[in-house]
């Protein structure tokens, strides 16, 4: 119990003062977690939407593939983005192995099928006769897709809180990409890691404060944003 006490203490002392490296990480993590968040989006909701609106040959198929990709395990994806991004890989042409940029992209990837499959799942679970009565009114392709997504608009924001909270917590795709580098592609998880390894204890509770302080926020924002839309609907 001391050494959890020791370590809320040193984290109101960190956040207090206002610690210069902390501040770094935490506001390192936030951009990272952001950017990846929003790429994902920009991925998610339209595959998932082809997903649930529009039939195709082997739609199953590719549907069980993004459903496992909920599961998919960081460790994994930063392997393999490793892999492409490596001096010998594919993409080391674009040097940007151990950057933020790495770990972004390593991040969208995890967080872009748990987007799409919830997208698709909301979408499909529309009622049948919303959207016979949206064909019936002469909307067309793309109207008829934003009325749906404009249904379905509280399951999307719980689906970016799902897709930022497996961002932000993430840990072993950042070490595999980005290689824990104090100033560049050092985040809240993988400093957590690096003081638990050297036995800093005290300080290793005060980051995971830290940072369940900053997930809780950010998914505080988009649940009060959620409830008030729902409230006013």
């Amino acid at each position: 119990m001391e050494m959890i006490w020791q370590g809320v203490l040193a984290a109101i002392h960190l956040l207090i003062t206002g610690d210069p490296e902390v501040v770094n990480i935490t506001l390192l993590t936030l951009k990272i977690s952001v950017t990846g968040t929003l790429i994902s989006l920009l991925i998610g909701i339209p595959f998932g939407t082809l997903l649930a609106l529009k039939p195709f040959p082997g739609r199953r198929l590719v549907l069980s593939v993004v459903n496992t990709g909920m599961g998919l395990p960081p460790v994994v994806v930063g392997l393999w983005v490793s892999i492409f991004l490596w001096r010998s890989g594919p993409f080391g042409f674009l040097n940007i192995m151990y950057t933020p940029t790495a770990i972004i992209i390593a991040q969208a990837i995890i967080a872009s099928p748990i987007i799409a499959a919830l997208t698709c799942a909301a979408l499909q679970q529309t009622n049948p006769k919303l959207r016979l009565q949206i064909r019936a009114l002469g909307a067309t392709r793309l109207q008829y897709t934003w009325l749906l997504l404009k249904e379905v608009r509280f399951s999307l924001l719980a689906a970016i809180i799902a897709g930022f909270g497996a961002i932000v917590s993430e840990i072993g795709a950042s070490i595999a990409v980005g290689g824990n580098i104090k100033g560049q592609t050092r985040v809240l998880t993988t400093a957590t890691v690096l003081e638990v390894s050297k036995g800093n204890f005290d300080i290793a509770i005060a980051l995971s404060i830290i940072l369940c302080l900053l997930a809780y926020a950010a998914t505080l924002g988009l649940t009060i944003l959620q409830q008030k839309q729902q409230g006013g609907s």
